[in-house]
């Protein structure tokens, strides 16, 4: 099943749920929760939030009230309580009542929002990728380990049994010694077209919308459901769904480093990446076709790759979107809703099926606010690293060379150039990224 339509099935049977099979636990012991974004992504989350006993969404923060209505009419039927509603979400970050914040906003407002919530002593449950770029994000793991925080991105698949019995299995050692991982999209995207320059819809406040990004006339492509495919506020399909794929490609590679006791590996020394907009004949900015490769340097090398083909009807190794680690013994395919081991000749080893729904995820998240234990997805360790793969692997891309990464300072040897787009030319008043 193709991965979007298995998400929105899954958001669609939450919102079916009464108020008697959510059975909330007491008011006292929810862990009560602003969200910001009624739309999109924002959606899913409101409605796995609403849905789980031990949370409760106080209040909703959009800027676009035609985005409310069916989110605010699903959360109070899964909840048995209408949340308030409000149109600027430091709200959220101001009322002292709420423990967290949930941010499912587009990737140019996820920096900002985190690191306020962390400043108020909120915790925090950010989509990925953690930020827009790559200080942003670095500022983001600053915050939260200066106010100890836990901070869970939304890499959902880190607390699926799916991913957690396939590393079970790479650390089992049955793979033999493994020095290559493989991450990919496939997935067949449409052509989004040049539409002229309109007039924002009356139910938006744009310029809150833009937020720290640049000022520029209302395009409906770069607005709602399209913005990810623009330099100003998303990062591209690397950042939109390649940040899953190649952390649980890192994820294999780094079980599979425990199996052969090697050392484990973190951020990758070089970056080289060839690719660009070379299918689609529209306003996209990020690549359509991508080839990316990352090395590390441990006890033993290892080498990491990326393929972006958001143009093919087919599959690869059988997944349109997925990871692969080659083994000398065998090989092991990593799904959305399965894995896979072959051996010699293609022989099925073993397959076992499992699911991509976030609802483990949110318990996950919830857990850790009362225990103080890292979550499946910590942004220091996990998200943020992960999504500093795609943001140097676009960078890569728009400089077209090799980069040479410092994992201490996240910046790139002696090119001025790349460093540029490690963060934005400014961030735009009054929303400036804050310090910490």
């Amino acid at each position: 099943m193709d991965r979007r339509k298995f998400l929105q099935g899954s958001a669609v049977g939450l919102a079916s749920l009464s108020l008697e099979q959510v059975a909330k636990a007491s008011a006292s012991e929810r862990v009560r929760v602003g969200v910001m974004g009624a739309g999109g992504r924002a959606s899913a989350l409101n409605q796995y939030f609403a849905a789980n006993p031990n949370a409760e969404i106080v209040t909703i923060a959009e800027v676009d009230s035609a985005r409310l209505g069916n989110t605010v009419d699903t959360v109070t039927k899964l909840q048995g309580k209408r949340p308030n509603v409000v149109k600027d979400f430091r709200h959220l970050i101001d009322d002292p009542s709420l423990d967290a914040i949930v941010i499912g906003a587009p990737d140019h407002w996820h920096a900002i929002p985190t690191i306020l919530a962390c400043q108020a002593g909120k915790d925090v449950y950010v989509e990925k990728p953690d930020g827009h770029n790559i200080i942003e994000g670095h500022r983001m793991v600053a915050a939260m380990k200066k106010h100890n925080r836990i901070v869970q991105m939304g890499s959902q698949h880190r607390s699926t049994e799916r991913l957690k019995s396939a590393l079970d299995y790479i650390r089992s050692g049955a793979l033999g010694r493994c020095l290559v991982a493989k991450a990919w999209e496939s997935t067949k995207q449409g052509n989004i077209g040049n539409p002229p320059d309109g007039t924002p819809p009356e139910t938006v406040d744009y310029d809150m919308w833009l937020g720290p990004a640049k000022k520029r006339p209302f395009n409906k492509n770069r607005f709602h459901g399209r913005w990810r495919w623009f330099h100003d506020y998303g990062t591209g399909d690397l950042g939109n769904d390649g940040v899953h794929r190649l952390d649980m490609a890192f994820a294999a590679l780094n079980a599979a480093c425990e199996a052969q006791g090697d050392d484990a590996i973190s951020l990758p020394s070089k970056i080289s990446a060839t690719g660009g907009k070379w299918y689609f004949d529209d306003m996209q900015e990020w690549p359509d076709t991508l080839q990316v490769t990352y090395e590390y340097q441990s006890k033993t090398p290892k080498i990491l790759t990326y393929e972006m083909r958001i143009w093919a009807p087919y599959h690869y190794h059988g997944e349109s979107e997925g990871a692969v680690i080659y083994g000398d013994k065998a090989h092991m395919t990593i799904g959305n809703s399965r894995w896979r081991v072959y051996g010699e000749r293609g022989k099925l080893i073993k397959e076992v099926k499992g699911d991509s729904v976030a609802a483990p995820h949110v318990q996950n998240f919830i857990e850790c606010i009362k225990t103080r234990n890292k979550p499946a997805c910590d942004l220091e360790t996990v998200g943020h690293p992960a999504s500093v793969l795609c943001h140097a692997g676009n960078i890569a891309a728009r400089v077209g060379r090799t980069l040479v990464l410092d994992p201490k300072t996240e910046t790139f040897e002696n090119d001025k150039e790349a460093n540029q787009l490690r963060g934005r030319e400014e961030w735009r008043a009054p929303w400036v990224l804050p310090e910490v």
